[in-house]
Order: C-alpha cells, then sequence, then structure tokens
C-alpha cells in the first residue's frame, strides 16, 4: 500500500485528513468541481468540505445552498490549505501545503510545467483526463465523457441558433421546408451525442469516424455512416484515436468535406489525446461549402479542426460560412457540467476513503493504471495518478518523455 493507514492517530488528526477543499475557478471557468447535492455522499465518507466563498455562483449554486448541505464557505486560503482539493483546472501550487492530494484535469501532456510545479512542491497530482476510461469501475468517474456528452448536445444547439434556416421539416401551406443536413466529424462520446441531438431536432445527420467499427453506433443513434477506401480501426490500447498518416487524412478530409458541401451545419469533434487537434476542415474546403452553412469547432482551445477557426469567436468567411469556435463548450452550461463533473469526483474521492484518510492503494488500476498483462495495460501509461513524494509515478513514462 502507498499511504498506509495509521490506526494510532486521534479522532483530530483523523478529520484534518480528510478535510476537502474546494477552490473558485479561474475568471474564464463557469463551472464549479463540487455542487451541493454532493455533499451527503461526501459527508458519509468522512469527508469536511470547505468551499470557496462564490465558488459555484456562476454555475448557479450559492453559497448558502453548500452551507444548507453541510459544508462551510471559507476564504481562497483556507480553501487550499486543506490536504485534499478538488477543482477543474489546475489551481497552481501557491497556498497549497506539500503532500496534500489536488484532483483536477491537468492536461498534463499539453501542461507540463504544471506537473514540475507539483513535483517541486512536492503536492500529489491526481490528473482525472488521465483516467483509464476502458475499465468498468471508471466509467463512473470518467470526466472526459460527462463532459464531451454536453459539449455534443450544446455543438449542435449552437449550430442551430447561427444557422439561417429551421431544423426540421414542416410542411406548411405556406409550402414544405425540407430538413437540414448536418454533417457531425468524428463519432466519439461527444461526436454520438451530436447525432442523436442533431436528429431529435429532426436534421438528417451524417457522420464520419477514422474507425469503421463506429459505423454501427453512428447508426444506432440516427445517423448515416460516411465510409472513406481505406479505412480501419484507428484506436490505441487508451481507446483514444490513433494519430493518422497525411495521405490517409487528406483522404478523409476530402470524402467527409465532399458530403459537407451542400450541409447546414458542420460539427467538428476530432480529438488526440494530448496531441494538437488534427485539421479535418482546411481552409480550402471551406471555401466549397455554401453561403450560411455553419462549422462549430469543438477542439477551437487545443488548436482547433477547422484551419480557419478563431478561438473564441463567431466569425463569417467571405463566402458566408460561419465558423464557431466557442471554447469550453461544457461551461455554457456550467449547472448541467458542474453536477456531472461533481458526481464524478465525488465518486472518485471517496473510493479513496478508508476508515477516516484517504489511502492511495497500489493495487488500484484507476490510480495507477492495469497490471501488465491485463486485457486494459497500456505501455507508457498509468492512472490518474501523475506524481507524489516529488517524483512522477514510474508507469507514466510517456508522460516523463514530454517533461524531459
Amino acid at each position: 500500500m502507498i499511504g498506509v493507514k495509521q490506526p494510532q492517530l486521534t479522532r483530530l488528526e483523523l478529520v484534518v485528513k480528510m478535510r476537502l477543499g474546494v477552490p473558485k475557478e479561474p475568471d474564464n471557468e463557469t463551472r464549479v468541481a463540487i455542487v451541493p447535492s454532493s455533499m451527503k455522499k461526501l459527508t458519509k465518507a468522512g469527508f469536511e468540505v470547505y468551499v470557496e466563498q462564490g465558488a459555484g455562483v456562476r454555475a448557479n449554486y450559492n453559497d448558502s445552498q453548500y452551507e444548507d448541505a453541510g459544508a462551510k464557505i471559507v476564504s481562497r486560503k483556507e480553501a487550499l490549505s486543506c490536504p485534499n482539493i478538488i477543482c477543474i483546472n489546475f489551481p497552481g501550487t501557491d497556498g497549497i501545503s506539500e503532500k496534500s492530494n489536488v484532483a483536477c484535469v491537468a492536461d498534463p501532456f499539453r501542461n507540463p510545467e504544471d506537473v514540475k510545479q507539483c513535483l517541486s512542491a512536492n503536492i500529489t497530482l491526481m490528473s482525472m483526463d488521465m483516467i483509464p476510461r476502458r475499465l468498468s469501475r471508471a466509467q463512473s468517474m470518467d470526466v472526459n465523457s460527462s463532459q464531451d456528452n454536453l459539449a455534443g448536445y450544446k455543438a449542435v444547439l449552437l449550430g442551430a441558433s447561427n444557422v439561417p434556416k429551421g431544423i426540421p421539416m414542416m410542411t406548411t401551406s405556406a409550402g414544405t421546408v425540407r430538413p437540414a443536413k448536418v454533417v457531425v466529424m468524428g463519432s466519439g462520446v461527444a461526436g454520438l451525442q451530436a447525432i442523436a441531438t442533431a436528429k431529435r431536432l429532426g436534421a438528417v445527420v451524417y457522420a464520419s469516424d477514422v474507425r469503421k467499427s463506429a459505423a454501427e453506433q453512428i447508426e444506432s443513434v440516427g445517423g448515416r455512416f460516411i465510409e472513406v477506401d481505406g479505412m480501419d480501426d484507428f484506436e490505441d490500447e487508451s481507446g483514444y484515436a490513433k494519430p493518422l498518416t497525411p495521405e490517409f487524412i487528406q483522404k478523409v478530409n476530402e470524402t467527409v468535406c465532399g458530403v459537407a458541401k451542400d450541409a447546414d451545419i458542420i460539427i467538428t469533434t476530432a480529438r488526440i489525446f494530448g496531441r494538437p487537434a488534427p485539421i479535418t476542415v482546411p481552409s480550402d474546403a471551406v471555401k466549397t461549402f455554401k453561403s450560411g452553412a455553419v462549422i462549430v469547432d469543438m477542439n477551437a482551445d487545443v488548436g482547433g479542426n477547422c484551419q480557419d477557426t478563431k478561438v473564441g469567436e463567431i466569425h463569417v468567411t467571405e463566402n458566408g460560412v460561419i465558423i464557431v469556435g466557442t471554447s469550453n463548450l461544457p461551461g455554457t452550461i456550467a449547472n448541467t457540467a458542474s453536477m456531472l463533473y461533481s458526481n464524478n469526483l465525488t465518486t472518485f474521492i471517496t473510493s479513496l476513503a478508508k476508515e477516516g484518510e484517504i489511502v492511495l492503494a497500489d493495487d488500484d488500476d484507476i490510480l495507477f493504471g492495469a497490471p501488465e498483462g491485463s486485457d486494459f495495460y497500456v505501455n507508457g501509461m498509468g492512472g490518474v495518478l501523475i506524481c507524489m513524494n516529488g517524483e512522477m509515478h514510474q508507469k507514466q513514462t510517456r508522460l516523463m518523455g514530454v517533461l524531459e
């Protein structure tokens, strides 16, 4: 065991160990990591929860709701002084004590300097976006899936609100309105939700994916699969899309963008774990799209799938194509997104609570990744535990290569 229980601890010392801090997120983040409805489960597990004043306001959770649920409203300094901290964005290391546990979405491959800060400050960092998502036990803790679901839903709503036409087929005394055509590029969690949402709105939906096996999933939620010659299952051991060859990327772009030429809404979802988003809609393709078409780029914040995307902006090209580069789509529906994130993190942190302590057991696949020889083992990747005691976890060799 790592962090083995110490039965000799007094009750006061145990309470100190089970203090859980929830700091307010940065100004550009509307979500909050823990919501009042999670308090019952956290309290039952033995946690005392300290929420920074105003932490939930932007997600429509006020301080009195937290207090009524049993949390204490405190200053930022006091929230960060807790030995266990839960947040969405990495909070920095200022004000956080040595050996504290920080659980957040650190995105360590894109933010290696944050990992280095934790190593220098001797802070235990657990990055929830690194969860081994193929493990069945991980599903209730998978923040990627819960937030991507909402992002896919909201992307379609943004497309529908910006496109200058109706979505469903309508028969009126003035004539019949044909349904909108929607093309969804990528059918992971976000893509499947986008397909389903567009279908519910009444659109005709086409969708693509680099995994040939995704055809059945696309069709199950009402989409029509766009097949590309030479397609195979381009998926790595972690369940994420693999980087593709330039030649195949070009072939995919040409095929899918060809289908999208007369589309009303194009949703791009392609994201490669730990890497910049691949370009799936080059500038040349945008020039062939019809005036009034809307491209919703779900990955504007990590480089963008559309070559013409402007992060955080909605702009119109010379040929009348509307490109939506809104970042942090889950944050645009912060109340629901916070609730789901809170459920994920509450399930995670309570799973570590053992008789008044946080115990990081070395046989916990969520923390350390599946053991070698397991069907779920991924070479060079561990679990959510990135570093502790001033050292990287030994399984995180891929990340170590980025830090060098």
